[in-house]
């Protein structure tokens, strides 16, 4: 039977997790990560103000991004970052066959107390896979924008800073991802309580 696609709705959000086919890298060098982040850039200039980029993780053979929503298909954003993506890869590193796993997975985040979980989890990916110590340490993702350490480019922190007081949000939001660590707990989401799969794009 085929998978139901969920009825998309302006504001949605949505946490997208990408794979390398076979779980392969998809990142190899510097440049691929930097590429990969221009190929998110570009694609925010092109659909102009339909979609912001909340928070991200590049790791070596999966991507995390949560994304908003305007009045467009998140995985239209998704397709054209990973077909650009996709097809550079295959001729810098002769690579014959798909780079992503077939489909990509879709959670929308329906209240903000989850859009907060998410957004820790997301951070602490490369805690958890013992690549860092803290999550400030880890190059490749939106958590030292979050917490102030560089300018922020390309993401829309405000959409999670703003559960924080004010004055001290960015302060707060770093006791918030860090707090997990300091209890010993593992970081991540509880995926018994997961909210709806989404819609799954084909991606080459």
């Amino acid at each position: 039977m085929p998978r139901k696609k969920h009825q998309w709705y302006t504001g949605a959000r949505v946490h997208v997790i990408a794979r390398g086919n076979h779980r392969n890298d998809i990142f190899r060098d510097y440049t691929d990560y930097k590429l990969y982040l221009n190929y998110l850039k570009e694609a925010m200039e092109y659909y102009k103000n339909k979609y912001y980029i909340i928070a991200y993780v590049l790791m070596t053979n999966h991507v995390h991004i949560v994304v908003e929503t305007t009045d467009k298909d998140v995985s239209d954003f998704v397709k054209r970052v990973h077909s650009r993506y996709a097809s550079n890869f295959n001729r810098k590193y002769n690579y014959v066959g798909h780079l992503f796993q077939g489909r990509y997975k879709g959670e929308l985040i329906q209240d903000d107390g989850y859009m907060l979980e998410v957004s820790r989890y997301v951070h602490l990916n490369p805690v958890r896979a013992n690549m860092v110590a803290k999550p400030e340490e880890y190059q490749w993702s939106s958590y030292s924008m979050y917490i102030g350490q560089k300018r922020e480019r390309l993401i829309s922190s405000d959409k999670v800073l703003c559960y924080f007081e004010q004055e001290n949000k960015r302060e707060l939001y770093k006791k918030f991802v860090e707090s997990v660590c300091m209890e010993g707990q593992t970081p991540g989401i509880n995926w018994m309580e997961r909210i709806p799969e989404i819609d799954w794009g084909n991606l080459g």
